[in-house]
Parts: structure tokens; C-alpha cells; sequence
């Protein structure tokens, strides 16, 4: 097994679209990136601690690949916003990709390159790759989210102009 750790905005949103694909083993919720060890929900969310919300995903790649994971990260995020994403706004809501091999980095940094060269955006692609650092676990009611409040999530997801913005970009 390997591991793959991405940060696209609000995590909830980042589990649904590699969930109950093959050799996709699990989906976690949580933060890296900061200065605070053990954070929580209520301190990332303030901005401070230098966190992002990610999701970290143990996969087989015999059976899922690292290139195939990017091509499903991609068009899940807005690669040109800096602050954010959709109406999620901070720093902890920033894009990025951490790699925890030489491999993953070499293939993250030709997938931007493919984005960047597509032109499909006019403002530069601002998404990091960043070496992975300390993943802490989300708390539990923030794992599976879509799933324990499926209205919420929707209602959520709608408002933040996400699928908006993939449908009418990637």
C-alpha cells in the first residue's frame, strides 16, 4: 500500500470523488502543513495554525495509480485561487499536493506543468507541491461526512459553487 495526501478546499468534498474506486483502501479526513501538534477542527478553521485541511488516501497501485489519483485531483480544485476555494477562504482552504516519494513529486510537478501548459486558466497555477509532513486525523464527525449528514453536505456543496465551477472549467 501506499499513501497519497492532497488538500483541495474543504475536505468533505475531496473524499467523494476517489471513494469506491479500486485499490482505493482508505479515505481520511485531517490537517498537515502547520506548526501545532494535534490540532483540532476548531483551531485549523481560525487560520492560524498554518494548516491545511487535507485528505490523506491509502490506495494499491497495482490496482489505482499515483497518476490516476492526479488526474481525479485536478478537476476537483480551482489551481489558480490562492485564497481558498469557492467560498471556503483562508489558508487552511489553499491547494496542494505532498509527496511522500521522489516518484509522486516528479509526477505531481509534470501534471501542473500539463495544467499550466493546457491554458486552460489565464491567471498562473498557484496549486504547491509540498513534501508531506505530519498527517493528524480529522475528528471523527468529519470523516465519512457526506455520508452522517448527506443533506448537509449537498446543501453545503451546492452553495460553494464548486460543481459550478468544475462543470464549467475541467
Amino acid at each position: 500500500m501506499e499513501q497519497a495526501m492532497f488538500a483541495g478546499g474543504c475536505f468533505w468534498c475531496m473524499v467523494t470523488p476517489f471513494e469506491e474506486l479500486p485499490g482505493i483502501h482508505e479515505i481520511v479526513s485531517g490537517y498537515t502543513g502547520g506548526q501545532t501538534d494535534n490540532p483540532t477542527y476548531e483551531e485549523v478553521k481560525t487560520g492560524t495554525t498554518g494548516h491545511y485541511e487535507v485528505v490523506q488516501i491509502t490506495y494499491d497501485p497495482a490496482l489505482f495509480s499515483y497518476e490516476k489519483l492526479l488526474e481525479l485531483y485536478w478537476p476537483q480544485i480551482d489551481p489558480t485561487d490562492a485564497g481558498g476555494q469557492f467560498q471556503d477562504r483562508g489558508s487552511q482552504y489553499r491547494t496542494a499536493i505532498f509527496y511522500y516519494t521522489e516518484e509522486q513529486r516528479l509526477a505531481a510537478l509534470a501534471t501542473k506543468a500539463g495544467v499550466t501548459i493546457s491554458r486552460r486558466f489565464s491567471s498562473p497555477i498557484v496549486t504547491e507541491i509540498l513534501p508531506a509532513t505530519t498527517f493528524y486525523r480529522a475528528e471523527e464527525y468529519h470523516q465519512d461526512y457526506h455520508k452522517k449528514s448527506p443533506k448537509h453536505y449537498k446543501e453545503d456543496r451546492e452553495q460553494s459553487g464548486r460543481d459550478a465551477f468544475i462543470e464549467k472549467n475541467w
